[in-house]
C-alpha cells in the first residue's frame, strides 16, 4: 500500500508543478498523469475492486483540494514579485519643442533607431540615412506625433 500512496502523492506533486510553474502540457503534467493511474491501477490490481475505488475517489478529492489551495490568491501572493513598474509615456511633440530643421546631438548610436537630443530635450529618433555614430551632429528631417526622423549633419 505504501508505494500505490507514494506514486499518488508523486503524481498529486507534479500536478502542481504543472499548473503552478510549467506552463502548458509538459513532462510534469503527463508525468503526474501517469504517475496517478498507476497508483489507482495498482490499487484495483492489488486490493481489489472495492479499496480500488476508495482509492480512487480518495485521489480524486485530494488533488482537487490540493490544486484548489495551490490556486488561492495567497499561495500567489507568496510565490509574486512585489515591486511597481514605474515608467512614463511620450506625449506628441509640439512644435515650440522640436521641428523640422532643428538640429542636436546623437546620444547613442543610432542604427537605425537611437537616442537624439535636440533643443535640450532628448528623444527617440530614427535615422533615415543609414547608421548615426554617438556624438554626431543631426539635422530633424521630419516629426510626426513621437516619431522623429534625422540625417546626419557630416557628410
Amino acid at each position: 500500500m505504501t508505494v500505490i500512496i507514494i506514486l499518488i502523492i508523486l503524481g498529486i506533486l507534479l500536478f502542481v508543478i504543472e499548473f503552478l510553474l510549467v506552463p502548458g502540457v509538459t513532462i510534469a503534467g503527463i508525468g503526474g498523469l501517469v504517475l496517478t493511474v498507476l497508483g489507482v491501477y495498482k490499487a484495483f490490481n492489488d486490493f481489489g475492486a472495492t479499496t480500488g475505488v476508495w482509492v480512487l475517489i480518495g485521489t480524486l478529492m485530494v488533488s482537487v483540494f490540493v490544486i484548489a489551495m495551490s490556486l488561492r490568491a495567497r499561495t500567489w501572493n507568496r510565490l509574486m514579485l512585489k515591486t511597481n513598474v514605474k515608467g512614463t509615456v511620450d506625449h506628441d511633440i509640439t512644435e515650440d519643442q522640436i521641428k523640422a530643421g532643428d538640429s542636436g546631438t546623437a546620444m547613442t548610436r543610432l542604427a537605425p533607431m537611437g537616442k537624439v537630443e535636440v533643443n535640450g530635450i532628448v528623444r527617440e529618433a530614427k535615422s533615415l540615412e543609414g547608421y548615426i555614430d554617438e556624438h554626431s551632429a543631426i539635422e530633424v528631417v521630419v516629426v510626426e506625433g513621437t516619431r522623429i526622423s534625422v540625417k546626419n549633419l557630416k557628410k
